[in-house]
């Protein structure tokens, strides 16, 4: 596996899906300071999603940042990606670092759910996912997270991500109340110019 780590704070980009200029924009959202990309594709060309995340794992790599795998572990360990990010109906964590390996990365969705955090940080997730915190374009019909599920995670001892429509203008309000990593689909990627998009990201004040 890719011997980088999940970042403690800043940018965690997360791909939207297929488009012709993946490499491009992903090119630019690393120049911009993303820490972290995740490769999203929910479609089933697995010829097409192979070669993308392969590529994709190389560009990371040159710019040491880890690239982590949406829900697809075998994916993850066929283009040795740094790690994989799991959701309600995926594999356990465990199950997931028996194939990836100890130094894998597994992140794991946990909604609005602080009891869900709290296994999973317990089974060993490197970080936890909260949300969404704002309306989704990319899941509209996401159930919400309360900000008060950040406030009242500050024990886990793993990162924790805020993730759902999330803006540079709504971001401040989700460190504030405790969100290490922000993690953002449209944001950056549906930007014109994605580069500025990530700085925007990147420059902001996260906490010690």
């Amino acid at each position: 596996m890719t011997p980088v780590r999940f970042p403690q704070r800043g940018l965690y980009a997360i791909t939207d899906g297929p488009r012709p200029d993946l490499l491009a924009v992903v090119a630019q959202a690393l120049a911009g300071g993303a820490r972290v990309v995740q490769y999203r594709d929910k479609t089933d060309d697995s010829a097409r999603r192979h070669a993308e995340a392969a590529a994709l794992k190389q560009l990371c790599d040159a710019h040491a940042v880890p690239l982590i795998v949406n829900d697809d572990v075998a994916l993850a360990l066929a283009v040795g990606a740094a790690g994989v990010h799991l959701g309600r109906d995926d594999d356990a964590v465990a199950a997931a670092r028996a194939v990836l390996g100890a130094g894998a990365i597994v992140g794991v969705s946990c909604y609005g759910s602080l009891e869900r955090a709290r296994a999973a940080a317990a089974d060993g997730a490197d970080y936890v996912a909260f949300g969404a915190f704002h309306a989704s374009p990319t899941k509209p019909h996401a159930v919400r997270a309360s900000i008060d599920v950040l406030r009242h995670s500050a024990t886990l001892g793993v990162p924790r991500v805020a993730i759902g429509g999330i803006t540079a203008d709504n971001a401040p309000g989700l460190v504030e109340a405790g969100a290490d990593v922000l993690a953002v689909i449209s944001a950056v990627f549906g930007a014109a110019d994605v580069r500025a998009a990530a700085q925007r990201f990147a420059r902001l004040h996260f906490p010690d």
